[in-house]
């Protein structure tokens, strides 16, 4: 009897890891990345990401657009950019602390502005929110605030 009930914990435990790494695989994407639909062209998407940036205490130190050296080697593919958002006070707070520096990767804040071939205008970032909470200390400190000022800045323009 307690071979069997072993052999069924056993059992379970792997069914168990199995559907988790399923559930984590299909359900990843959409929990690491938003997207929204803007109401605006592509251009005015940009523009108005950048001036209410600015206006919230925001830097635009870039703006990359990634389709120009692609089309400029022949391929035909639809515009997309991505654009850098530094707030000084919250990138001082991370590049303080030696252990939080882990996220310098991913400073500045980015945000892809991008068209499907639908001609729909999305925009995109990390679900920064959710990667501050398992990274802990002063990233799961100053992002969660970072992340609700860049949250503002899109509601502008994606109309929330």
């Amino acid at each position: 009897m307690t071979g069997k009930l072993s052999l069924a914990a056993v059992g379970g435990f792997i069914l168990g890891v199995i559907v988790m790494s399923v559930v984590t695989f299909t359900g990843a994407p959409e929990l690491m990345v938003i997207e929204d639909e803007s109401r605006h062209s592509f251009d005015e998407t940009i523009e108005l990401i950048e001036s209410h940036a600015e206006e919230k205490g925001w830097a635009v130190p870039n703006v990359h657009m990634l389709h120009e050296p692609v089309r400029a080697e022949g391929y035909d593919v639809q515009r997309v950019a991505v654009i850098e958002l530094c707030q000084p006070h919250h990138a001082a707070e991370i590049l303080a602390d030696d252990r939080a520096k882990v996220v310098t990767s991913m400073m500045p804040c980015r945000i892809s502005v991008y068209e499907t071939e639908d001609d729909r205008v999305i925009v995109s970032r990390m679900n920064t929110r959710m990667m501050a909470e398992m990274f802990g200390g002063t990233v799961a400190e100053v992002m969660p605030a970072a992340t609700e000022e860049v949250e503002e800045v899109l509601a502008a323009v994606l109309g929330d």
